[in-house]
């Protein structure tokens, strides 16, 4: 069972909850849990709350609150979370054209790990990611379940600009640039589906808790995703879950 293990002071302004090293599923359940109760149980210091793999970070107003009265607040909300149902998060099917020049990493990952590009490909789209936090980038998804058999380190040379909707894997990680920027991921493919846009009332597509199963596509499915979401057309499909937040 997932237990707080810790309560530590961040600065003046917020508190790191520690939970059990170890990056499970039933971590990220109860860091979900207890952002809910967090967020029900509305306290005038708090301003927001940053989960991680194993921590949970809670922003407040020190001249509001002091960090004893916000620990014995975030003691309380502890209580409540055996009673709270997180249930399934949504399943969001991303498609993605795989190698080319959307995924030029696709052929030497699959060399390191003694695989042909097929494979790679199958691997690789076959399980359900589930999306543990954002960071990074706004909505870049820090993904758990790829394959062991995909795990890669992360290029010598990072890249100076890796395009928005490029597919990655790095080490044990797979995951989804939102927005241009630099990095070092090995590219295996790219989807057309927007992870992040300003111009809407929530810009992020994803949540902690969501799944995500990659769709393979081929080029002429994936030209004509591009187009549509040029025009503003909803592309991705989205699986509401039970009791979903």
């Amino acid at each position: 069972m997932t237990q707080i293990q810790s309560f530590k002071p961040v600065g003046e302004k917020a508190i790191r909850i520690g939970f059990d090293e170890k990056i499970s599923e039933q971590t990220n359940r109860y860091i979900r849990a207890l952002c809910k109760v967090i967020g029900d149980n509305v306290h005038p210091a708090v301003t927001e709350w940053v989960p991680a793999y194993a921590s949970l970070t809670v922003y407040y107003k020190p001249e509001t609150a002091g960090y004893d009265e916000m620990t014995a607040f975030l003691k309380e909300c502890e209580k409540q979370v055996q009673n709270e149902e997180t249930g399934e998060g949504r399943i969001i099917h991303i498609p993605v054209f795989y190698g080319s020049e959307g995924g030029p990493d696709l052929e030497d990952l699959a060399s390191h790990n003694e695989m042909d590009k097929e494979e790679v490909i199958r691997l690789h789209s076959e399980p359900d990611y589930l999306v543990y936090m954002l960071g990074f980038n706004p909505g870049f998804p820090y993904l758990g379940g790829l394959s062991e058999k995909l795990h890669t380190p992360r290029r010598d040379n990072p890249r100076q600009k890796v395009p928005a909707g490029s597919v990655g894997i790095a080490g044990e990680q797979t995951g989804i640039y939102p927005l241009d920027s630099p990095g070092g991921w090995q590219l295996v493919g790219h989807t057309p589906v927007k992870l992040f846009d300003q111009e809407q009332a929530d810009p992020f597509l994803l949540q902690a808790g969501d799944r995500i199963r990659f769709k393979p596509v081929d080029e002429k499915e994936y030209k004509d995703l591009c187009r549509r979401a040029e025009g503003g057309e909803q592309i991705v499909h989205i699986e509401e879950g039970e009791h979903a937040h």
